[in-house]
């Protein structure tokens, strides 16, 4: 790097990682770096990555992101939340949606006055104190309004990176067709220097993006970081994945299935559905698991089921030397939350703000792979709850589920919770109070104790004021359309307002 001309950016592979990197690289910071990514047609991408968080949002708001032409051109449907089925007991089901709670103060979030009304036999479930909980149930959905829904995706991957390829290749950066045989080193420096094609090209750069997938190409076998594995604690290893042709209308959120050692998805478009089943493979073998999943999907499959298999984890060091790991090239952990896009998104925000212009030096790699790894742990963590807090015992996977060892981070999460009912979102958490709250609920951990203020409050007053909250929630989701004829109109270009 010159530190006056274009800083050369090489990414290598495409897929959503690849894409999404060249065109927030582009857009973001423009003449200051010249963007090329290495691709080839004859590698296939992994895919599944099909449903997002409402970060999505924010970053398609960051980089100018029409939305209306990101759903088109996506065959994208709407998500407010992950309805959770047979996690807890095989006949349970329980919502996480996006929302928040209304009902709160500087001394105590709002299960502690729920629990409250709780203990004074004010019995309506927690979701009816949540706009995503109810209107998810009851398909509606509209964006605007007041208040507005928090919201976020489902989309078709492959779909998603043209999309995005089509916007970065407009904003400057360059695609380079080809399959990389060999990635070229400085001997003294151990910096990437080059890729090196099979029909003798090389691209040369200053900084390289590892987006390679599982294979991790540059981060993993030209520099070598190593791999820590979290399979004691995550330990499916396998998806198989296949798309259907819709029977209903599609829902606003995706589901997620429990089954005897693993559990199911199905994510809705608007032109397909997307299936999937994950699984362990110490407790079903590959062929048990695709038998599993071709006799409970619904509608007919376009192609035959295809096997992905993975090991949890992340890798030692994300940013070494000058590389950095963005997607399933810095690690995995299993889609159950749907945080696989959330994890480039921010990675790739990361990297613009901490941009090295002046070239890869170790404080900026140090602080990177600091903020990287807090990150990713964290979501492991919240992965991890769904599993730990079960009380099923109809096969070995969950009985090992139940009894398994968890980090000191989580299970001091689990006892704050089950103590005093006490929920939180920490610096550098992803997920807010409200996640930890709706899915600790869900798994059926019930507090033994909370904050006593609403107990200031009259049995009257308490009883009015949740109900005025929950009658406000029923009137706004009954204004809502449903989604299908959301979708429609803003397809159509019509009016998206308020009106079922």
């Amino acid at each position: 790097m010159n530190g006056r001309g274009p800083t050369r950016v090489v990414i290598a592979g495409g897929g959503t990682a690849g894409w999404i990197a060249a065109m927030a690289l582009a857009r973001q910071l423009g003449r200051l770096v010249d963007v090329t990514l290495v691709e080839s047609d004859e590698i296939a991408t992994v895919g599944v990555g099909e449903a997002t968080i409402p970060t999505a949002r924010t970053f398609h708001e960051f980089l100018r992101v029409d939305e209306r032409a990101f759903v088109e051109a996506t065959g994208a449907t709407f998500k407010l939340g992950i309805q959770f089925e047979g996690w807890a007991r095989p006949d349970d089901s329980y919502f996480h949606s996006f929302g928040t709670f209304p009902l709160r103060n500087w001394v105590a979030d709002f299960q502690h006055f729920w629990l409250e009304g709780q203990e004074e036999g004010i019995d309506a479930p927690i979701g009816s104190y949540c706009l995503e909980h109810e209107a998810a149930l009851a398909g509606r959905f509209a964006t605007g309004g007041a208040p507005p829904l928090s919201y976020a995706y489902h989309l078709d991957a492959g779909r998603y990176a043209a999309f995005l390829r089509a916007v970065a290749e407009r904003d400057g950066a360059r695609r380079i067709e080809g399959k990389i045989a060999q990635v070229r080193r400085d001997p003294q420096t151990g910096d990437i220097t080059a890729l090196q094609l099979e029909d003798g090209r090389s691209v040369e750069g200053d900084l390289f993006i590892d987006c390679t997938g599982f294979r991790a190409l540059l981060i993993g076998q030209a520099l070598e970081s190593g791999y820590d594995d979290w399979s004691e604690w995550l330990p499916t290893d396998g998806a198989w994945a296949v798309q259907t042709d819709l029977q209903d209308p599609p829902p606003p959120f995706t589901r997620a299935i429990a089954h005897e050692a693993g559990w199911q998805w199905r994510i809705p478009l608007q032109h397909r559905g997307g299936n999937g089943i994950v699984f362990a493979g110490d407790f079903l073998d590959p062929d048990n698991a695709r038998e599993t999943l071709e006799a409970t999907i619904t509608g007919t499959p376009r192609g035959e089921p295809r096997l992905i298999r993975y090991k949890t984890g992340k890798r030692r060091e994300m940013w070494r030397a000058n590389c950095i790991a963005l997607g399933l090239s810095s690690g995995f952990v299993e889609p159950l939350e749907s945080t696989s896009i959330h994890l480039i998104m921010i990675g790739v925000t990361r990297l613009i703000q901490m941009f090295p212009f002046a070239g890869s030096t170790p404080a900026l790699r140090d602080r990177w792979n600091e903020m990287a790894d807090d990150e990713l742990e964290r979501v492991r963590d919240f992965i991890i709850l769904h599993y730990k807090l079960t009380e099923r015992t109809d096969s070995a996977f969950w009985r090992h589920c139940r009894d398994m060892a968890i980090p000191d981070s989580l299970q001091h999460r689990i006892d704050s919770f089950a103590a005093d009912a006490q929920a939180w979102q920490a610096p550098g958490d992803l997920f807010r109070a409200e996640s930890w709250l709706q899915v600790m609920l869900g798994q059926r951990l019930m507090p033994s104790s909370w904050h006593r203020i609403g107990a200031l409050m009259s049995h009257e007053r308490l009883k009015d004021e949740l109900a005025r909250q929950r009658e406000a929630i029923a009137a706004r989701v009954a204004s809502l359309p449903s989604h299908g004829r959301f979708l429609d109109r803003l397809l159509a270009r019509q009016d998206t307002g308020a009106g079922a």
